[in-house]
């Protein structure tokens, strides 16, 4: 059997998977009394992450022509410039960018988080940020090699925001990427309102493919199921919640998304009560 065929089994044996565990849910949520299966099931067609109407000029930090942007405030957030600088020569690579000035802690589930160790005066993503030893990035930032910008792009507390480029040392645009607030701007949206207010589902999508973390809610807002995705294939640990907030399963999937060999399974499961019911051993 070819790989390729073997990896489309495998990628539907995955999603089956899913599918299955969450219409199981549509019973259990329906007997936690917070919700139930006809309140999961409103509002299905999803809908692309929009900039708006100004999405070009968001891109630019856009302002009145009237009203000139202050220096060093982003999106009304006051900011401090920095910089990093690595390698020596001609292959010196500059940084420069800016940091929140008072830490605020990213209240988004974007898997992507930037921010500057200082320790390591390096611009670090994910893990855990220490407010005395790091600062999250928020405004423009340019990536420099002999006077050439090589990449350019916006952050917004943390994660990457609007039109972001790339270049080669010819200055030939090698790749265009837009964000909403570190979401990629092919990313689905499901909500149970037709207003769009109360989320139901966040599909993270970037070339057409699922990549990055998913997230299945509960109309009270709470977390139903969380994961993430890997070049289109479920990767690693997904959680399963009950409607209280605690954790109720735990399915282990391969962490490596080409991994044929690796069969999902559940690896642990709670009662409502948060007490252990099953451990795969």
């Amino acid at each position: 059997m070819s790989n390729v065929l073997l990896n489309t089994l495998y990628k539907m044996r995955a999603l089956l998977f899913i599918s299955m565990y969450l219409i199981s849910n549509a019973v259990t949520f329906g007997q936690e009394g917070s919700e139930t299966a006809d309140d999961l099931f409103t509002i299905s067609s999803p809908v692309t992450l929009d900039l708006g109407e100004n999405e070009e000029a968001e891109d630019e930090l856009y302002v009145p022509k009237k009203k000139k942007r202050k220096k060093k405030v982003f999106y009304g957030l006051k900011t401090k410039k920095r910089f990093t600088k690595k390698g020596i020569g001609p292959g010196t690579t500059f940084e420069l960018f800016y940091v929140l000035k008072e830490f605020e802690k990213p209240e988004t589930f974007v898997r992507d988080i930037y921010w500057l160790d200082y320790r390591r005066q390096e611009i670090r993503k994910g893990g855990k940020i220490d407010p005395k030893f790091g600062a999250i990035l928020h405004g423009t930032y340019k990536k420099m090699r002999q006077n050439k910008i090589i990449e350019q792009g916006i952050f917004y507390k943390g994660t990457k925001h609007g039109r972001w480029v790339t270049y080669d040392k010819n200055d030939l645009l090698v790749d265009k990427r837009k964000y909403y607030k570190g979401w990629p701007k092919e990313s689905q949206v499901r909500y149970y309102d037709s207003e769009r207010e109360k989320m139901k589902e966040i599909i993270p999508i970037e070339y057409g493919e699922k990549e990055g973390y998913y997230y299945y809610f509960f109309g009270n807002g709470r977390k139903a199921v969380e994961g993430e995705y890997h070049w289109d294939y479920p990767v690693g640990d997904w959680v399963e919640y009950y409607a209280s907030g605690r954790r109720k399963k735990i399915v282990r999937y391969a962490k490596n998304p080409h991994d044929d060999e690796f069969r999902p399974y559940i690896w642990k499961e709670w009662n409502r009560k948060g007490k252990l019911i099953y451990q795969k051993r």
